[in-house]
């Protein structure tokens, strides 16, 4: 999670939320660390996960990450958590919730609904005061 957190910050530092993303391979190697983007490349999809999702599918040469885990600092949302099945990931760990705009725990809970064809275990809360304070810290700076 801290690869996660420092990919944060480098997002907050370029003016996007200050979201992180990492995936790890079962062989324990990141294959894809990357901070939120959407400001950057005006795509609205350009979220950590997505970034990261393509960055590892792209470094296995498959559209399917068995076996690989996901670490990013906030709870994904629904375009983020319907990804994360599609690619197969096996562990889902997030840090702090979003009550707004999550797609896990809060809102759709995509992972619960039917049509979810695959379901990563998930553990929430890891680094969630970091990950918290990055984003209070970014949201406070431009109210």
């Amino acid at each position: 999670m801290q690869a996660a957190l420092a990919q944060a910050r480098a997002a907050a530092d370029r003016g996007e939320v200050p979201v992180g993303a990492v995936i790890v391979a079962p062989d324990g190697r990141i294959v894809a660390a990357v901070g939120n983007r959407t400001r950057e490349l005006n795509d609205p999809t350009a979220h950590a996960e997505i970034l990261a999702l393509r960055a590892a599918c792209a470094a296995a040469g498959s559209e399917r990450l068995p076996g690989h885990d996901l670490y990013v600092t906030l709870e994904p949302c629904p375009m983020c958590a319907s990804a994360i099945s599609q690619a197969r990931i096996a562990r889902l760990y997030y840090g702090a919730a979003d009550p707004k705009s999550g797609g896990v725990a809060q809102g759709p809970r995509i992972f619960d609904h039917p049509q979810s064809h695959h379901v990563p275990e998930v553990y929430d809360g890891i680094g969630a005061d970091q990950a918290e304070a990055l984003l209070k810290d970014f949201f406070q700076l431009r109210r």
